[in-house]
Order: structure tokens, then C-alpha cells, then sequence
């Protein structure tokens, strides 16, 4: 199994832990956050711990993490492919140039559905604090803008020209 296989795996059965252990998307008991020093180093820690890297930023499991934070969500070509069509990483520094914090607060509670493909885990996104979104938010924009736009989605229908990863269902004989 791909290490990118596992983690998506991971991150399924965690957000399913989540909804049903706090019965359902957005009544977390208690809202946990980040505390740290800045505003920025929240930020930074929170893209670490929500995995944005591991698709958003080419190469950052093959650095096993060790990327500067320059090279960080740029944006993937590389597709993931299942039953929804061929979706992709956005490059996030250059989407996150054209909204608004509150925007993207919004995004993150509820994603538009032209971009609410998987694996993207927009459940984690749903349940985060108000205040984690909005330092991830402000350290991304603080990266400044860089690199080129991820491809398109590709409908189910259609054949991507990019390489993907399969994400396709495979029932055992």
C-alpha cells in the first residue's frame, strides 16, 4: 500500500472518529485550538498537523517533511483519481490570494461544491477552531504568492492528462 493510500486511510478513520465521537460535524464539546507563540507558528503547525503538505506541496514526503516553508503549497499536477473524476492539490498560495480571510473561513465550514472533491478531508477543515483556520490562513497568505495553478478537475467521464494516483474500489474475488 502507497504511503499517500495510508494517509488518506488514516485520515478517513480519524475523521470519521471525530463526527461520531462528538456526534456529528461541528458540535465539538469543547473547541480545542492552537496555542503557541505567534499567530504565524499557529499557523505553520496547524498545516503540519492537518497533512496540507502532504498533497498541496510536491515533494514533501519524499523530504520526509524537511522543506522550507518557500517551497510549501504550491500545488499538485499529480491527480487522485476514484469514482468522482481526477481531482488535484490547489496550489494554496495562489488561491488563498484571491479570498478573503472570512472566505475562507466559510470555504473551510462548507466548500463550494466545484471543489469539494476527494480526498481532500474537508471534514477536519469543518471541525477545526475558528482561530486555527484563521492563523493557517494568514501564515499561507504571509508565504506570499508563487508557482503555477493545479489542473483542472476532470469529470469521471473524461481521461486525465496528468499522472494520477487510482483511488478506484476494488471488491476481492
Amino acid at each position: 500500500m502507497s504511503h499517500r493510500v495510508a494517509l488518506f486511510i488514516a485520515v478517513v478513520v480519524m475523521a470519521a472518529g471525530l463526527v461520531v465521537g462528538t456526534g456529528g460535524v461541528g458540535r465539538v464539546a469543547q473547541t480545542p485550538h492552537i496555542s503557541a507563540d505567534t499567530t504565524k507558528a499557529a499557523g505553520q503547525y496547524g498545516l503540519i498537523l492537518g497533512g496540507c503538505n502532504d498533497c498541496h506541496t510536491p515533494g514533501w514526503a519524499q523530504s520526509g517533511g524537511k522543506l522550507a516553508p518557500s517551497e510549501w503549497l504550491t500545488g499538485n499536477s499529480m491527480g487522485y483519481r476514484g469514482p468522482w473524476g481526477t481531482s488535484y492539490a490547489y496550489n494554496l498560495r495562489l488561491a488563498l490570494r484571491k479570498m478573503t480571510e472570512d472566505e475562507f473561513v466559510a470555504a473551510c465550514r462548507k466548500p463550494p461544491a466545484k471543489i469539494a472533491h476527494p480526498p481532500m478531508p474537508w471534514v477536519n477543515l469543518a471541525l477545526a477552531n475558528e482561530q486555527d483556520l484563521r492563523a493557517m490562513y494568514r501564515f499561507v497568505k504571509g508565504l506570499g504568492p508563487k508557482g503555477d495553478p493545479a489542473p483542472e478537475f476532470v469529470p469521471p467521464d473524461q481521461e486525465p492528462k496528468t499522472p494520477y494516483v487510482s483511488f478506484a474500489p476494488v471488491t476481492p474475488k
